[in-house]
């Protein structure tokens, strides 16, 4: 049985150590990367599909009694194949600062207030066009220590599954005209600048709904010539 695999494209996606991007240091191997044969379990399952989906869980300012604080935003797009052709019940799960630039998590210390209204959290499976889509908040930039007045620029962490929990990949969509992208070094750590453009949302005025949110797209495509940079692990950064 062949096994599904990703080739990484020469240039497209962060290399594992990138000194700028400090963490890295500690983070990233020192030993050749050992590959580990996947199992039959490992790669045929558990079957993701709609029935994993909860109320609301595309409509992250309906989560909660009240609505969030910000700017009100619908983030849409496909998820293509190389080939380009629609990847169909895929769950693609989202993850996001608050309008003030932070988490809902343990660790988040940044002095912007919690918004008791928004947790930054949602889920939905592409369909049959392998077309996916959000309501959500824009996210605020926020300090993280990288360097000396370092700030990340605006952005939704992606996650995609397969068919199966080893087919899983990480992402991060910004948003267009942000100050930021030449401070940032996870931004600037994709050596290809084509690369970087292909994380950038466009804002998308079919989509954008009068007096009530603002339209982005952002398709996906898992491999090939055109794919979008994944990461090599997932980072709340």
């Amino acid at each position: 049985m062949d096994l599904p695999s990703y080739r990484r494209e020469p240039g497209v996606h962060p290399p594992l150590a990138s000194p700028d991007y400090r963490s890295t240091r500690l983070r990233s191997p020192r030993t050749p990367l050992v590959l580990l044969p996947g199992s039959l379990t490992e790669v045929t399952g558990p079957l993701f599909a709609g029935d994993r989906i909860a109320p609301n869980d595309d409509d992250l300012t309906r989560q909660h009694e009240g609505e969030p604080i910000g700017q009100r935003i619908i983030v849409h797009g496909y998820v293509r194949d190389g080939d380009g052709r629609a990847v169909a019940d895929t769950l693609v799960e989202i993850w996001q600062a608050n309008a003030g630039g932070r988490y809902r998590h343990v660790v988040d210390n940044w002095p912007s207030p919690l918004d008791p209204n928004f947790s930054g959290y949602g889920r939905v499976v592409t369909d049959t066009d392998g077309h996916y889509r959000f309501t959500t908040i824009r996210p605020g930039i926020y300090p993280w220590g990288n360097h000396p007045n370092a700030w990340r620029p605006a952005h939704i962490h992606f996650s995609l599954f397969g068919r199966a929990f080893a087919q899983r990949l990480v992402t991060q969509m910004y948003f267009p005209d942000d100050p930021m992208f030449s401070r940032d070094p996870i931004f600037n750590s994709i050596p290809d600048e084509r690369a970087r453009q292909r994380l950038i949302s466009h804002y998308d005025h079919g989509t954008t709904q009068d007096s009530w949110a603002i339209g982005y797209r952002f398709d996906i495509v898992l491999r090939g010539r055109d794919d979008t940079p994944f990461e090599t692990e997932p980072d709340d950064d």
